[in-house]
């Protein structure tokens, strides 16, 4: 048996408008957004007396998909540090291949998102980069060349 495809990503979020916004920045689109009102979801992350709502973002025209959760109850945990570097245990990011890294980079900076370095050439192959959204996600954009 093989694994078939990797369908989601979840990011627990505060601020689901603003989450969302950046990732319709990226090139998401939204597929669908409201409470999850599935009780068997609590017995499939063991937390109970659950409420949430949750939205669905995807590639137009690829698969792949990021999964937003804002906890109502229990309350979501803030992790620490706040602004955790790159070398900080855990999932750092999810990577996007991009058409055009300077106009995401442009168009997300300007609704206030944060370039982490600099945008890099790997050899004649990438241009690379991770840039910080709201609530701290960070991303990575590649833009390959040639």
């Amino acid at each position: 048996m093989a694994i078939q495809r990797m369908d989601n990503v979840l990011i627990v979020v505060d601020d689901m408008d603003a989450v969302i916004a950046f990732f319709v920045g990226i090139g998401m689109e939204l597929e669908g957004r409201g409470p999850l009102d599935w009780q068997g979801a609590e017995r499939v992350i063991g937390v109970e007396d659950v409420r949430q709502d949750v939205a669905m973002l995807r590639i137009p025209d690829a698969p792949g998909r990021i999964e937003l959760a804002k906890f109502h109850r229990p309350k979501a945990i803030t992790p620490e540090p706040h602004n955790a570097p790159a070398n900080t245990l855990g999932i750092r990011r999810v990577m996007f291949a991009v058409d055009d890294i300077d106009d995401v980079v442009t168009r997300l900076r300007a609704d206030g998102a944060e370039l982490v370095g600099e945008i890099v050439q790997y050899e004649n192959i990438y241009r690379l980069c991770y840039i910080r959204g709201p609530e701290n996600i960070v991303v990575g954009l590649a833009e390959q060349l040639g």
